[in-house]
């Protein structure tokens, strides 16, 4: 498709006015080359196999596209998005509610395993409209029959080529086998193997291919690469964050071993860093995720396979701690940056050994990279990097029927507090997150704990 001869303009695509204010209202302007070259096809009923870099706006595109063809008032599971992780089918989940605001009574559930059935079971019961979820949960529910597909309209594939790295194939071909044989089916990968083009051919009818460019411009992420001495990766760390001091960093470790062993030494160093790897039990994973991209935490030091499909705005840095060893996945590291049109900042440390991975990398983006002198950091004496916000988490959430407003009137109403001084609020199934100004955190805390959400009272602790 040529991109430069599609409408950008969301008004141009044919969906209902409250549809378009929502969208609006989300302070989505224009569309992303991704969007606009696939909702067209989407929203026509067309098959989709679309490639695009991480943080491209896919979700939103496919969101809208199988909110379009839902009938609301059909109590049945009519969209299947599969998702490689919990972390991206929690964040694909939250993209959907916020884009189906402007349709009423739509039920939207995610099946992710690390959780327990009994929950999920009761949620199936009421019909969901659009079922989120991993592989082996979502055909863990077909096989005990709790979840029926009879009247699925569209099949989602996302980070298609992560699933199959992590040996999701056979996983995914008895989902689409379950599936009806007249239904949509969009697959978004961020990479196109060879394996891809193999599945799109045996899930997929006629589809519509899209590629948007992987890579990045110099212009939009500034790339700096540090050659260090072996054993010295932890103090240029330091370095780095000292000279460039980046309110939000995400790190890239190789080993989740390593990720948490550095944020405990990063922490011992008076900065608050958190740790994202597949060892953290889910509630630990769903809390350090709300805390960074609520400005609660500066620095979240991550594995490849847990910050797939994190998407965090706003985000000022990418720090490659260790350099991976395929290209493509530094691309997509640094592609976490210098989104929606900020400016980002991409800093990758490497010791003599490591030259062919540079290599790779230039060879890869077709273009050298810049290699800088760690001498050139300034290191400044009583360092600290503050975050800005405090995460207070409340024992309640969508199951007691409490919404942000709520937690907000609490917060507000007779109180010396005003909106100003509260940050992101998250609403989970058990739980509810607020991030407030840190000067205010310790009044905020009593508020809370001393009064009542919706004329009850719930327990209430900071994050740290």
């Amino acid at each position: 498709m040529n991109t430069e001869m599609t409408s950008t303009a969301f008004a141009s695509l044919p969906l209902p006015a409250d549809v378009l204010a929502n969208i609006r209202s989300l302070d989505y302007r224009v569309m992303t080359p991704i969007q606009a070259q696939s909702l067209p096809a989407i929203l026509a009923g067309k098959d989709l196999l679309a490639q695009a870099k991480t943080g491209s706006g896919k979700t939103a595109a496919f969101a809208i596209g199988l909110l379009h063809a839902l009938e609301a008032r059909t109590y049945r599971t009519q969209a299947l998005v599969v998702c490689p992780t919990r972390e991206l089918a929690d964040q694909v989940c939250q993209e959907i509610r916020r884009l189906a605001r402007a349709v009423p009574n739509i039920k939207i559930i995610t099946l992710c395993g690390g959780k327990p059935l009994a929950p999920q079971l009761s949620a199936l019961a009421n019909s969901p409209h659009i079922v989120v979820g991993t592989p082996g949960r979502l055909l863990k529910h077909l096989d005990k029959g709790s979840l029926e597909l009879g009247g699925l309209k569209t099949l989602v594939l996302d980070e298609a080529d992560r699933m199959l790295d992590m040996g999701f194939h056979d996983d995914i071909m008895r989902l689409v086998e379950r599936a009806p044989r007249q239904r949509q089916t969009l697959l978004f990968s961020a990479t196109y193997p060879a394996a891809i083009q193999t599945v799109s051919k045996a899930v997929q009818k006629n589809p519509v291919a899209v590629h948007v460019e992987a890579l990045h411009t110099n212009q939009q992420i500034q790339q700096v690469f540090y050659e260090i001495e072996k054993g010295q990766r932890t103090q240029a760390l330091g370095a780095v964050v000292q000279h460039y001091r980046p309110e939000s960093s995400l790190v890239f470790c190789n080993r989740k071993q390593q990720c948490q062993e550095l944020t405990d030494i990063l922490r011992q160093q008076g900065l608050h860093a958190l740790a994202l790897h597949g060892d953290l039990a889910q509630r630990e994973r769903e809390q350090v995720l709300v805390q960074f991209s609520n400005q609660s935490s500066s620095l979240l030091i991550a594995t490849d396979v847990a910050a797939r499909g994190l998407d965090i705005r706003n985000l000022q840095a990418v720090i490659n701690f260790e350099l991976s060893p395929d290209p493509q996945t530094h691309v997509h590291r640094i592609g976490r940056t210098g989104r929606a049109g900020n400016d980002g900042l991409a800093i990758s440390l490497f010791t003599a050994t490591e030259h062919a991975k540079i290599e790779a990398i230039e060879s890869y983006q077709k273009s050298p990279v810049r290699i800088t002198d760690t001498t050139s950091l300034k290191v400044r004496e009583n360092f600290s990097l503050t975050p800005p916000m405090v995460t207070l988490c409340i024992s309640s959430g969508r199951k007691d029927k409490v919404r942000a407003g709520d937690i907000l009137g609490a917060l507000t109403a007779n109180t010396d507090l005003s909106g100003k001084n509260i940050g992101k609020i998250d609403i989970a199934e058990r739980l509810a997150y607020v991030a407030v100004q840190r000067p205010v955190a310790s009044q905020a805390l009593k508020i809370l704990t001393e009064g009542k959400i919706k004329g009850r009272k719930y327990k209430v602790r900071q994050l740290r």
